[in-house]
């Protein structure tokens, strides 16, 4: 059995009973409430992981003991169970518990933010936030990134641009509220409030979020046939080396507002918000030419002027042109969330294997995102401890090789012809 749009059945249907795919709506009620559903998921997962600098900034100074790069693995692990576990889930997804999944990651990702409040240590800190509320997270991701390219056909790079916009919206509304909330009522209290919006705002996935389809075959986790295509390997080195760079930005801006160009911690917590609230035009605006242009043609486009950006801060010292660069590193690096998706579909000839070279793609990006911001802690402690112009090198250098690996990926593809469509 399976879902329509317009009698959605139960998730728990075995992909076994079904006997055709239904043909994506491609629009109505309940497809876009289906993209409203995963804006909810992408605001409570990705939200939460695009604000932890300023929890990083919060735990230097309220655990002494651990080191930046030591306190960025928290963040850094968040972000990897997310890859990790989404991929892992594939199977269970495909054997018709999606719902099971939505509720699970749910409490997983409420229970770990509501532990991080009352945490004390380090390693209640590495548990509760990093691991179970990572591991929520990762449940949560599979479901919203597929459901809604089940329901939409031409309109799938928009759509999906559409529902990751809620990471940018999270991304800027979860640093506000810990920032104004934290010196009134506490770090755990603000925590609270954060993990109270977090389940609040779940209940719409878990009431309404219903698959078009099962798939008829368990996807793989692995499609070694993948291999030998370069466009696709050379993609996922460039997922791998961006994830490494485009998130040591993220992380450290607010350390580096007030260490370097002298900013007011009170102006400086709002700079990670700024970032995300520019990401939100550059989730909506590059899908939306991507369904006409091509995916891999404006992750490439993009990518590279993140790179730049990223090696233009090094000469930032005043406040206004701090704040235009997070406007500006924020819009060029939003594909990097909403984009990969619908890349990996438009390198993979036989989209029966999509599954597999999706988990591929997602172990990529998660190992580039675990192994970055603490390699990038590292290099800042170098030195005289205040290393932040080979950091930001470490950064640009990084968001650069993605770009010619996302351009080689290109021209393997389709060639050197400025009108090719990849």
């Amino acid at each position: 059995m399976e879902e329509s749009a317009e009698h959605p059945e139960t998730l728990t249907a075995k992909p076994a009973l079904q006997d055709q795919a239904k043909v994506p709506p491609n629009g109505g009620m309940f497809a876009w409430l289906q993209v409203a559903a995963s804006f909810c998921i992408f605001s409570s997962t990705w939200g939460i992981i695009n604000m932890y600098g300023v929890y990083q900034t919060y735990y230097t100074s309220s655990l002494p003991s651990s080191s930046p790069s030591a306190i960025s693995w928290i963040g850094s692990l968040q972000a990897f169970l997310l890859f990790l576990v989404g991929s892992l889930v594939g199977p269970v997804y495909d054997a018709g518990y999606g719902r099971s999944l939505l509720v699970i990651g749910a409490l997983l990702s409420v229970f770990g933010l509501f532990m991080t409040s009352i945490c004390k240590q380090y390693w209640q800190v590495l548990l509760s936030q990093g691991i179970v509320a990572g591991a929520g997270f990762g449940c949560l991701s599979l479901p919203g990134v597929t459901v809604v390219s089940q329901y939409f056909n031409t309109k799938k790079a928009f759509a999906t641009g559409i529902a990751s916009l809620g990471s940018s919206i999270g991304g800027v509304v979860y640093p506000i509220v810990f920032t104004q909330l934290q010196p009134r009522i506490g770090a755990g209290w603000a925590s609270r409030v954060i993990a109270f919006t977090v389940l609040v705002t779940l209940v719409l996935p878990v009431t309404v979020m219903r698959p078009l389809n099962y798939a008829a075959k368990r996807r793989s986790l692995v499609d070694l046939s993948a291999f030998r295509e370069a466009p696709y390997v050379l993609f996922g080195c460039g997922l791998i080396l961006g994830y490494m760079g485009i998130y040591v930005v993220f992380v450290y801006v607010q350390l580096y507002a007030v260490a370097r160009v002298g900013i007011s911690p009170s102006l400086g917590f709002y700079l990670l918000a700024i970032i995300n609230a520019g990401s939100s035009l550059g989730r909506v605006l590059p899908n939306f030419a991507a369904d006409y242009l091509g995916t891999l043609n404006m992750q490439v486009l993009f990518v590279s002027v993140a790179a730049v950006l990223s090696l233009c801060l090094l000469a930032i010292h005043q406040a206004s042109g701090l704040i235009a660069f997070c406007v500006l590193y924020g819009f060029f690096t939003g594909t990097f969330i909403s984009l990969p998706a619908p890349t990996v579909a438009s390198l993979s000839p036989n989209l029966a294997f999509l599954g597999g070279r999706m988990s591929m793609a997602f172990m990529s990006a998660g190992i580039g995102q675990l192994v970055g911001p603490p390699v990038a802690g590292a290099i800042l402690a170098s030195g005289d401890g205040h290393n932040w112009t080979m950091l930001q090198v470490w950064s640009g250098t990084l968001l650069a090789l993605s770009g010619l690996c996302m351009l080689g990926a290109r021209v393997t593809k389709v060639g050197w012809g400025l009108m090719g469509k990849a």
